[in-house]
């Protein structure tokens, strides 16, 4: 983890560049540390100046200070580690939108530590809706399981998976916390198309605890289906926090 070097009078003058038009001081502030992390100036993990830093340099109030950082947490561009300073965000996780992949694995390309916590899995009786999407009827029986997937130690996808009990034996059984439940049925019923749908939600209350992040942070939800031998096996709500993922696809044109 880096530590940057400080000098206050080169700081103090990228700021004063910014102090024309009407933008409150903090907004300037917050303006001043994200163009030095787009700039490559301030780089992943380092150690942003400490907010006595900030206002020796600056000339503002801690206050002042203190809300432009918060507010730069919040959007996920620093991270705050309470007694120990701010770091400048890692890029943001990334995942194939024209691809159906393992989250565990994306996790594990980029070098970083894969972790899931599982909240359910169980037999439902499946609803109209849910019902109708697998080819059941109302009724009958589901598997439901919702798993929390992390990286570093950070909530990045909230899973919440229904899935056709006669493609899946011993779902329920299964440990999702040593393999995904997108593994498992990769086994069981081998992947032959899957589909995406991507909108842009606010997340319910529970979901903003579990993935811990504020109510008016935008989120990414993909919807997910997979079928396997032209039989669709499962469906799948993944929630994203906005400021921690993105959605990559690439194509070609004839």
């Amino acid at each position: 983890m880096g530590g940057l070097t400080v000098d206050p009078a080169e700081l103090g003058r990228l700021y004063e560049q910014r102090t024309a038009g009407p933008a409150p001081a903090y907004q300037r502030v917050k303006d001043l540390v994200s163009q030095q992390i787009a700039d490559g100036h301030w780089r992943e993990d380092d150690a942003l100046p400490s907010e006595s830093q900030f206002v020796e340099a600056l000339g503002l109030s801690r206050m002042t200070i203190n809300r432009a950082l918060r507010e730069l947490a919040t959007e996920g561009v620093i991270r705050r580690v309470m007694g120990v300073g701010s770091f400048v965000t890692p890029r943001k996780a990334s995942s194939a939108l024209l691809a159906v992949h393992n989250i565990a694995d994306e996790v594990h390309r980029r070098g970083h530590r894969y972790e899931a916590r599982v909240l359910s899995v169980r037999e439902e009786r499946a609803d109209e809706k849910t019902g109708a999407h697998l080819g059941l009827g109302e009724g009958q029986p589901v598997f439901h399981s919702r798993v929390v997937h992390y990286e570093d130690g950070v909530a990045i996808q909230l899973e919440d998976r229904y899935v056709n009990p006669a493609f899946a034996p011993g779902y329920l059984e299964e440990d999702f916390t040593r393999r995904t439940p997108f593994t498992f049925l990769s086994k069981v019923a081998p992947l032959g198309k899957g589909e995406h749908i991507v909108e842009a939600v606010l997340a319910s209350p529970e979901e903003c605890a579990i993935l811990g992040v504020a109510p008016t942070e935008p989120c990414l939800l993909i919807h997910r289906r997979t079928w396997s031998r032209d039989a669709l096996v499962s469906i799948a709500r993944l929630l994203h926090p906005g400021s921690r993922y993105r959605l990559e696809g690439a194509f070609a044109t004839h």
